[in-house]
C-alpha cells in the first residue's frame, strides 16, 4: 500500500511556478488530440485571430507525423486540424517537421515546414492561406538553389519584414555540421536567395536564429547551440552578411530559443536557463539585445518544456507557445505594462521567485 501511495504521489505534476509580474494566463491548445506527441509550436496573428501550430504525430521522425493547426475563437481554442502531410507522388509518406507561420504586413498567411527522414536530408515546403488559417493552398516544396541545399525556409522561427518590405528568414543547416545562413525575399516569398554560412569560432555548432530589430537599423540574431551558451550575431546591411558567431551570457542547454523585438523597442527572449537539460523554461528581457534581465519562469516541474515561439499581437500582449511534456502545446499570455525586471547575476544565476 506505501508503495502505491508514493508511486501515486510521484506521478502527480508538481506545483505551478510562482505567477511573475506581467503574466496574465497559461492554457493548453488541446487536452486530448489524434496524436500522442507534439512538438516545435509557432504562432501568428491573422485577421485578429491568433493562430498555432505544431507537429504531432506516434513520435519524431516518424512518417506519421503531420502539421496540425489550432485557431483561438471566441476565447477558447479549436480542436487540432492537420494541414499538412510528408505524404510524397509515389505514395510513400515522410515525417513533417518544425513548421513557421508568418504573416506579412499584407498578403496572405504563410506556413513553411519540412518534410524528410531527417534535419540533415529534410528540405522546405510551402503553403499559403487567404482566410486566416481556415483553409490552406497546395504545397509547394521551396526551390533549388547552385549549392544544391536548395532554400529551407525560416528553420524554427518566425521571420522578420524589414522596412522596405523584405522578407529575412533565420535559417540552418545540419547536413555538414550546424551552420547558421539567412534567407532573403524581396518579392513577397517568391524567389529566395541565401547567405552563406555564418562565420563561426572552431569548434561551435549553432542552429535556429531568431531576429531581432535595433532602433539604429542594426539585425541581431540570437539562437540555440552545442557550447552551453546562447549565441549572437549582428547585421549592418539588412542581413545579406553577418558577424561571426559569438555568445551571450546567458546558458543554452543545446535547445531551441525563440525572441522577438516589442513595439516598445525592448527584446524579449524565451529559452531553457540551464546548461543542461529542458527545464526550467525561462523569460528574458533587454534593453540591447546583449544584457539580459529576468521576467519569470513559465516551468519548472519534471519534464521537457521547450521550443518556444513568441510573437506580439495588435493588443499589445506577448503570446508564448512551447512544448509541455511532449504531451500537449501550452500558450502563455503576457503584458508588458506589468513587467519588472530583475537583473540576472554576472554569474548567470537566475533571480530567487522569478
Amino acid at each position: 500500500m506505501l508503495a502505491v501511495c508514493l508511486l501515486v504521489f510521484l506521478q502527480q505534476d508538481a506545483p505551478e511556478p510562482p505567477s511573475f509580474p506581467g503574466l496574465v494566463r497559461k492554457e493548453f491548445v488541446y487536452e486530448k488530440a489524434p496524436f500522442p506527441e507534439c512538438h516545435a509550436s509557432t504562432l501568428a496573428e491573422s485577421g485578429g485571430t491568433l493562430l498555432a501550430a505544431w507537429f504531432g504525430g506516434k513520435e519524431e521522425k516518424d512518417p506519421s507525423v503531420g502539421i496540425w493547426v489550432s485557431r483561438r475563437e471566441g476565447g477558447k481554442w479549436t480542436a487540432p486540424v492537420e494541414v499538412a502531410d510528408g505524404v510524397q507522388a509515389d505514395g510513400k509518406r515522410l515525417p513533417c517537421w518544425n513548421p513557421v507561420l508568418f504573416q506579412p504586413r499584407k498578403g496572405d498567411l504563410v506556413l513553411f515546414y519540412k518534410v524528410g527522414p531527417t534535419p540533415s536530408t529534410w528540405w522546405g515546403m510551402v503553403k499559403t492561406s487567404k482566410d486566416g488559417g481556415k483553409t490552406w493552398s497546395e504545397a509547394t516544396r521551396l526551390p533549388a538553389q547552385p549549392d544544391g541545399i536548395g532554400i529551407v525556409g525560416p528553420i524554427k522561427n518566425k521571420p522578420i519584414e524589414l522596412a522596405d518590405g523584405t522578407w529575412l528568414s533565420g535559417c540552418s543547416t545540419e547536413h555538414e555540421g550546424w551552420r547558421v545562413h539567412f534567407e532573403r525575399s524581396t518579392d513577397q516569398g517568391k524567389t529566395w536567395t541565401a547567405t552563406a554560412p555564418v562565420a563561426m569560432p572552431k569548434k561551435f555548432n549553432a542552429i535556429q536564429p531568431s531576429l531581432l530589430t535595433h532602433k539604429d537599423g542594426t539585425l541581431q540574431a540570437i539562437g540555440r547551440t552545442k557550447n552551453q551558451k546562447v549565441f549572437t550575431t549582428t547585421s549592418n546591411d539588412g542581413g545579406k552578411t553577418w558577424s561571426e558567431l559569438a555568445t551571450l551570457n546567458l546558458p543554452n542547454p543545446n535547445s531551441g530559443t525563440d525572441a522577438v523585438t516589442l513595439a516598445d523597442g525592448r527584446h524579449l527572449l524565451v529559452y531553457n536557463h540551464t546548461p543542461t537539460g529542458r527545464r526550467p523554461l525561462n523569460v528574458a528581457i533587454s534593453s540591447d539585445g546583449r544584457n539580459w534581465s529576468a521576467l519569470g519562469t513559465l516551468e519548472v516541474e519534471r519534464g521537457e518544456f521547450s521550443y518556444p515561439a513568441v510573437i506580439q499581437t495588435a493588443d499589445g500582449m506577448v503570446q508564448i507557445s512551447y512544448t509541455w511534456k511532449r504531451q500537449k502545446v501550452r500558450v502563455a499570455t503576457l503584458d508588458p505594462k506589468g513587467f519588472q525586471p530583475e537583473p540576472i547575476a554576472a554569474n548567470g544565476r537566475w533571480p530567487e521567485g522569478r
